[in-house]
């Protein structure tokens, strides 16, 4: 019988959108229409992303004018900070992901292709919580990030010799 790695649902009870805007609220900020773009930009599909890459894909939508860099870098702080995104760094480089709605799970990472895989085990977190118990230690969550080749990358770099490497 094969183990299912597969990620679960979670049920929230606010959008991102209100959970952000308590979260500023709370701290005095308000709302702006580039924050709220900025919101349903990154939530409407989940992916894995840097600033760079969300700065090159705002660009390429009506967005693109309408926030500067600067907001991009500020929002992406005040949602890691709201627990909206979570930032990992891979390579020198800080990456995102959503954090709200989504249940703890850690990643496969190629360090060829930097292409991250999600998984969720159930031995994992029975063994973090054995540990923390050994150890009288309350365990509030973990983050695992396991580097290695892909499939993919591994088929490309093992492929047989053919003819036309010699021309």
């Amino acid at each position: 019988m094969e183990a299912d790695f597969t990620l679960g649902a979670v049920q929230v009870s606010s959008s991102p959108q209100e959970r952000f805007s308590e979260y500023l609220q709370s701290r005095g900020k308000r709302i702006t229409q580039q924050r709220r773009a900025l919101i349903d930009h990154v939530f409407e599909r989940h992916d894995h992303f840097d600033a760079d890459e969300l700065i090159a894909n705002l660009s390429r939508t009506e967005l693109g004018e309408k926030v500067s860099r600067p907001t991009v870098y500020r929002t992406l702080n005040e949602l890691v900070e709201a627990g909206l995104l979570r930032r990992m760094a891979l390579g020198g480089r800080a990456v995102y992901e959503h954090d709200y709605g989504y249940p703890q799970h850690d990643h496969l990472h190629c360090t060829m292709c930097d292409t991250l895989i999600e998984f969720q085990s159930d031995e994992l977190q029975r063994l973090r919580d054995a540990v923390g118990r050994e150890h009288r230690f309350r365990v509030t969550g973990h983050r695992l990030i396991v580097s290695g080749v892909c499939q993919q990358c591994s088929t490309k770099r093992h492929r047989r010799a053919s003819p036309l490497d010699l021309v």
